[in-house]
């Protein structure tokens, strides 16, 4: 009898999943800012590897683009924190 109830309470465990829907759609816009962020980060070199471009020093690669990444990030550890369930009660 205890057995059965128990192996009940494991199925009843194993389907339920950790995150929600709202959790997934969070999640999915953290790393579309992470790669705008990396995608904007890339370019700049420059053909000829005798010639330096300056083009690598402008304001999108050294500051737009590692700050949406660390944005994307933070919406990542968001999107883990947060419990969907929170406004249903």
């Amino acid at each position: 009898m205890g057995e059965q109830k128990r192996k009940k309470q494991n199925e009843l465990h194993r389907s339920s999943f950790i995150f929600k829907k709202k959790n997934y759609k969070v999640m999915l816009i953290g790393l579309g800012v992470i790669a705008l962020g990396f995608i904007l980060m890339s370019g700049g070199g420059s053909d000829d590897p005798t010639v330096f471009n300056p083009e690598i020093y402008n304001w999108r690669r050294i500051r737009l683009a590692p700050a949406l990444v660390l944005i994307g990030f933070g919406i990542e550890v968001y999107a883990i924190l947060l419990n969907p369930d929170k406004g249903n009660s």
